[in-house]
Protein backbone atom coordinates (compact mmCIF):
# COMPACT_ATOMS: atom_id res chain seq x y z
CA UNK A 1 0.00 0.00 0.00
CA UNK A 2 1.65 3.99 -0.91
CA UNK A 3 1.83 5.87 1.72
CA UNK A 4 1.24 9.57 0.91
CA UNK A 5 1.41 12.76 3.28
CA UNK A 6 -1.42 14.94 3.44
CA UNK A 7 -0.84 18.72 3.88
CA UNK A 8 -4.73 18.85 4.48
CA UNK A 9 -6.61 16.07 5.56
CA UNK A 10 -9.71 14.74 2.74
CA UNK A 11 -12.79 16.14 4.10
CA UNK A 12 -15.16 13.66 6.09
CA UNK A 13 -18.48 13.45 4.76
CA UNK A 14 -21.47 10.83 4.50
CA UNK A 15 -20.39 8.54 2.01
CA UNK A 16 -22.92 7.76 -0.91
CA UNK A 17 -22.66 5.76 -3.94
CA UNK A 18 -23.75 5.22 -7.77
CA UNK A 19 -26.17 8.11 -8.74
CA UNK A 20 -26.98 8.63 -5.00
CA UNK A 21 -24.39 10.90 -4.91
CA UNK A 22 -26.47 13.51 -7.79
CA UNK A 23 -29.91 12.67 -6.78
CA UNK A 24 -32.72 10.47 -5.08
CA UNK A 25 -34.18 9.10 -7.60
CA UNK A 26 -33.19 7.92 -11.36
CA UNK A 27 -35.07 7.35 -14.50
CA UNK A 28 -34.43 5.61 -17.92
CA UNK A 29 -36.24 4.58 -20.71
CA UNK A 30 -33.64 2.70 -23.25
CA UNK A 31 -31.82 -0.43 -23.06
CA UNK A 32 -28.08 0.27 -24.12
CA UNK A 33 -26.12 3.18 -25.49
CA UNK A 34 -25.58 4.24 -28.58
CA UNK A 35 -22.08 6.16 -26.94
CA UNK A 36 -20.82 2.90 -26.05
CA UNK A 37 -18.31 4.08 -23.53
CA UNK A 38 -15.09 1.41 -22.80
CA UNK A 39 -15.55 2.38 -19.11
CA UNK A 40 -19.77 2.18 -18.89
CA UNK A 41 -20.58 0.46 -15.44
CA UNK A 42 -24.11 0.08 -17.09
CA UNK A 43 -22.67 -1.67 -19.89
CA UNK A 44 -20.63 -4.17 -17.59
CA UNK A 45 -23.12 -4.76 -15.39
CA UNK A 46 -25.82 -5.62 -18.42
CA UNK A 47 -22.36 -7.67 -19.90
CA UNK A 48 -22.19 -9.67 -16.53
CA UNK A 49 -25.47 -10.65 -16.25
CA UNK A 50 -26.11 -11.45 -19.64
CA UNK A 51 -28.68 -9.00 -20.66
CA UNK A 52 -25.60 -7.45 -23.54
CA UNK A 53 -22.08 -7.84 -25.06
CA UNK A 54 -19.77 -5.00 -26.07
CA UNK A 55 -21.15 -5.42 -29.41
CA UNK A 56 -24.84 -5.10 -28.91
CA UNK A 57 -24.85 -2.58 -25.85
CA UNK A 58 -24.96 0.37 -28.70
CA UNK A 59 -28.01 -1.63 -30.55
CA UNK A 60 -30.89 0.39 -28.30
CA UNK A 61 -33.93 -0.66 -27.16
CA UNK A 62 -37.00 2.04 -25.96
CA UNK A 63 -38.75 0.53 -22.76
CA UNK A 64 -42.35 0.81 -24.11
CA UNK A 65 -43.08 -0.06 -20.25
CA UNK A 66 -41.75 3.23 -19.51
CA UNK A 67 -43.30 5.22 -21.96
CA UNK A 68 -46.76 4.41 -20.53
CA UNK A 69 -46.13 5.43 -17.39
CA UNK A 70 -47.43 7.83 -15.00
CA UNK A 71 -44.68 9.65 -12.70
CA UNK A 72 -45.92 11.26 -10.33
CA UNK A 73 -44.22 13.99 -8.10
CA UNK A 74 -41.09 12.65 -6.41
CA UNK A 75 -39.58 13.23 -2.72
CA UNK A 76 -36.12 14.79 -3.75
CA UNK A 77 -34.52 15.29 -7.43
CA UNK A 78 -34.90 13.18 -10.03
CA UNK A 79 -31.89 12.08 -12.23
CA UNK A 80 -32.93 11.54 -16.23
CA UNK A 81 -30.95 9.42 -17.77
CA UNK A 82 -28.46 7.09 -15.38
CA UNK A 83 -27.59 4.65 -17.42
CA UNK A 84 -28.16 5.83 -21.39
CA UNK A 85 -28.24 9.11 -23.09
CA UNK A 86 -30.40 10.98 -24.96
CA UNK A 87 -30.22 11.32 -28.83
CA UNK A 88 -31.26 13.61 -31.30
CA UNK A 89 -32.45 11.16 -33.73
CA UNK A 90 -35.97 9.07 -34.15
CA UNK A 91 -37.43 7.01 -32.13
CA UNK A 92 -34.93 7.53 -29.09
CA UNK A 93 -35.18 11.39 -28.66
CA UNK A 94 -38.56 11.17 -28.69
CA UNK A 95 -38.97 8.38 -26.03
CA UNK A 96 -36.79 10.56 -24.07
CA UNK A 97 -38.95 13.57 -24.16
CA UNK A 98 -41.70 11.69 -23.64
CA UNK A 99 -40.70 10.49 -19.93
CA UNK A 100 -38.81 13.99 -19.35
CA UNK A 101 -42.04 15.57 -20.18
CA UNK A 102 -44.05 13.44 -18.07
CA UNK A 103 -41.27 14.25 -15.00
CA UNK A 104 -41.39 18.02 -15.61
CA UNK A 105 -45.09 18.26 -15.76
CA UNK A 106 -45.50 16.51 -12.48
CA UNK A 107 -43.27 19.34 -11.09
CA UNK A 108 -40.65 16.74 -10.72
CA UNK A 109 -36.97 18.57 -9.84
CA UNK A 110 -35.11 17.19 -12.53
CA UNK A 111 -31.26 16.26 -12.84
CA UNK A 112 -30.97 16.27 -16.85
CA UNK A 113 -27.36 14.16 -17.41
CA UNK A 114 -25.89 13.62 -20.75
CA UNK A 115 -22.70 13.91 -22.92
CA UNK A 116 -24.74 17.26 -25.24
CA UNK A 117 -25.33 17.46 -28.82
CA UNK A 118 -25.67 20.38 -28.97
CA UNK A 119 -29.23 19.66 -31.09
CA UNK A 120 -30.57 17.85 -28.48
CA UNK A 121 -29.87 20.55 -25.52
CA UNK A 122 -31.57 23.43 -28.36
CA UNK A 123 -35.02 21.00 -28.43
CA UNK A 124 -35.07 21.03 -24.65
CA UNK A 125 -34.98 24.47 -24.55
CA UNK A 126 -37.47 24.91 -26.98
CA UNK A 127 -39.56 22.17 -25.86
CA UNK A 128 -39.38 22.32 -22.19
CA UNK A 129 -38.05 26.04 -21.67
CA UNK A 130 -40.78 26.82 -19.73
CA UNK A 131 -39.55 24.15 -16.96
CA UNK A 132 -36.22 25.41 -16.36
CA UNK A 133 -36.51 26.56 -12.97
CA UNK A 134 -37.25 22.54 -12.13
CA UNK A 135 -34.41 21.54 -14.24
CA UNK A 136 -30.33 21.05 -13.97
CA UNK A 137 -28.14 19.77 -17.04
CA UNK A 138 -24.66 17.94 -16.12
CA UNK A 139 -22.78 17.69 -18.53
CA UNK A 140 -20.13 15.09 -18.59
CA UNK A 141 -17.04 16.75 -20.15
CA UNK A 142 -14.03 14.01 -19.69
CA UNK A 143 -11.37 15.61 -21.87
CA UNK A 144 -10.58 18.78 -24.49
CA UNK A 145 -8.54 16.22 -26.18
CA UNK A 146 -11.05 14.66 -29.34
CA UNK A 147 -8.29 11.50 -29.96
CA UNK A 148 -8.55 10.33 -26.24
CA UNK A 149 -12.90 10.68 -26.34
CA UNK A 150 -12.72 9.01 -29.61
CA UNK A 151 -11.25 6.36 -27.54
CA UNK A 152 -12.82 5.99 -24.06
CA UNK A 153 -16.29 7.33 -25.60
CA UNK A 154 -16.47 6.46 -29.06
CA UNK A 155 -19.54 7.56 -30.34
CA UNK A 156 -20.25 10.61 -28.22
CA UNK A 157 -19.58 13.73 -29.56
CA UNK A 158 -16.53 15.79 -29.77
CA UNK A 159 -15.16 18.43 -27.55
CA UNK A 160 -16.38 21.62 -28.76
CA UNK A 161 -20.04 20.15 -29.48
CA UNK A 162 -20.27 19.61 -25.40
CA UNK A 163 -18.68 22.99 -24.98
CA UNK A 164 -21.08 24.86 -27.16
CA UNK A 165 -23.77 22.76 -25.40
CA UNK A 166 -22.60 24.22 -22.02
CA UNK A 167 -22.50 27.77 -24.01
CA UNK A 168 -25.74 27.60 -25.11
CA UNK A 169 -27.52 26.30 -21.82
CA UNK A 170 -25.71 28.41 -19.60
CA UNK A 171 -26.65 31.70 -21.86
CA UNK A 172 -30.05 30.50 -21.67
CA UNK A 173 -30.78 30.83 -18.30
CA UNK A 174 -30.49 26.87 -17.42
CA UNK A 175 -29.24 25.67 -14.26
CA UNK A 176 -25.90 23.79 -15.43
CA UNK A 177 -22.88 21.83 -13.90
CA UNK A 178 -20.75 19.37 -15.21
CA UNK A 179 -18.81 16.22 -14.60
CA UNK A 180 -15.67 15.28 -15.18
CA UNK A 181 -16.03 11.66 -14.71
CA UNK A 182 -13.60 9.99 -15.44
CA UNK A 183 -11.30 12.55 -16.00
CA UNK A 184 -9.28 11.49 -19.04
CA UNK A 185 -7.07 14.05 -19.07
CA UNK A 186 -3.79 13.73 -16.93
CA UNK A 187 -3.97 16.80 -15.21
CA UNK A 188 -7.73 18.53 -15.54
CA UNK A 189 -7.02 21.81 -14.75
CA UNK A 190 -6.81 22.94 -18.40
CA UNK A 191 -10.28 21.09 -18.94
CA UNK A 192 -11.68 23.42 -15.27
CA UNK A 193 -10.37 26.43 -16.70
CA UNK A 194 -12.17 26.08 -20.01
CA UNK A 195 -15.72 24.70 -18.31
CA UNK A 196 -16.15 26.88 -15.07
CA UNK A 197 -16.80 30.35 -16.11
CA UNK A 198 -20.48 28.17 -17.98
CA UNK A 199 -20.80 26.24 -14.89
CA UNK A 200 -23.54 28.12 -12.82
CA UNK A 201 -23.48 25.30 -9.90
CA UNK A 202 -20.76 22.14 -9.70
CA UNK A 203 -18.26 20.80 -11.46
CA UNK A 204 -17.63 17.26 -10.37
CA UNK A 205 -14.30 15.30 -10.84
CA UNK A 206 -14.13 11.31 -10.48
CA UNK A 207 -11.88 8.59 -11.33
CA UNK A 208 -12.77 5.85 -13.43
CA UNK A 209 -14.19 2.69 -11.19
CA UNK A 210 -13.27 -0.13 -13.22
CA UNK A 211 -10.22 -0.42 -15.35
CA UNK A 212 -9.52 -4.42 -16.35
CA UNK A 213 -6.00 -5.71 -16.99
CA UNK A 214 -7.33 -7.84 -19.83
CA UNK A 215 -9.49 -8.96 -22.77
CA UNK A 216 -8.04 -5.67 -24.88
CA UNK A 217 -6.33 -5.82 -27.81
CA UNK A 218 -2.45 -4.94 -27.84
CA UNK A 219 -3.60 -1.78 -30.03
CA UNK A 220 -5.71 -0.63 -26.33
CA UNK A 221 -3.49 -1.83 -24.44
CA UNK A 222 -0.73 1.69 -24.13
CA UNK A 223 -4.69 3.27 -23.89
CA UNK A 224 -5.05 1.48 -20.35
CA UNK A 225 -1.55 1.72 -19.42
CA UNK A 226 -1.98 5.21 -19.52
CA UNK A 227 -5.46 5.80 -17.98
CA UNK A 228 -4.17 3.93 -14.87
CA UNK A 229 -1.54 6.50 -13.79
CA UNK A 230 -4.32 8.85 -13.91
CA UNK A 231 -5.81 7.64 -10.98
CA UNK A 232 -2.25 6.70 -8.86
CA UNK A 233 -2.61 7.65 -5.17
CA UNK A 234 -0.20 10.10 -5.27
CA UNK A 235 -1.43 12.16 -8.02
CA UNK A 236 -4.82 12.59 -7.04
CA UNK A 237 -3.89 13.76 -3.90
CA UNK A 238 -1.88 16.54 -6.34
CA UNK A 239 -5.20 16.57 -7.85
CA UNK A 240 -6.99 17.24 -5.18
CA UNK A 241 -4.69 19.97 -3.09
CA UNK A 242 -4.96 21.87 -6.83
CA UNK A 243 -8.42 21.89 -6.78
CA UNK A 244 -9.96 21.13 -3.55
CA UNK A 245 -11.31 24.37 -1.96
CA UNK A 246 -12.36 26.46 -5.18
CA UNK A 247 -15.74 26.86 -4.93
CA UNK A 248 -17.66 25.01 -8.02
CA UNK A 249 -15.11 21.92 -7.34
CA UNK A 250 -16.60 18.31 -6.02
CA UNK A 251 -14.56 15.06 -5.69
CA UNK A 252 -17.06 12.23 -6.46
CA UNK A 253 -16.15 9.73 -3.76
CA UNK A 254 -14.99 7.47 -5.87
CA UNK A 255 -11.56 10.10 -5.63
CA UNK A 256 -12.37 10.77 -1.76
CA UNK A 257 -12.48 7.47 -0.23
CA UNK A 258 -9.06 6.35 -2.14
CA UNK A 259 -7.68 9.43 -0.24
CA UNK A 260 -8.94 8.59 2.98
CA UNK A 261 -7.81 4.80 2.75
CA UNK A 262 -4.77 5.81 1.87
CA UNK A 263 -4.03 8.50 4.99
CA UNK A 264 -5.18 6.04 6.77
CA UNK A 265 -2.19 3.85 6.57
CA UNK A 266 0.06 6.58 6.40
Amino acid sequence: MEKTQCSRPVEKQKITSGTKEWADHNVNCIKGCYNNCRYCYAKMMARRFGRSTDSTWQNMEIREDMLKRAFGKRNGRVMFPSTHDIFGFPPFREACFVVLRKLLESRNDVLVTTKPRLSVIRDIDLQFGQFRDQMQFRFTITSSNDECLSFWEPNAPEFKERLDSLKYAFQKGFKTSVSIEPFLDYDPMQLVEKIAPFATESIWIGRMNYIPRKGFSKDEEPHYNKIRKNYETHHLRKIYEKLNGQPKIRFKDSIRIQLAHASTHY
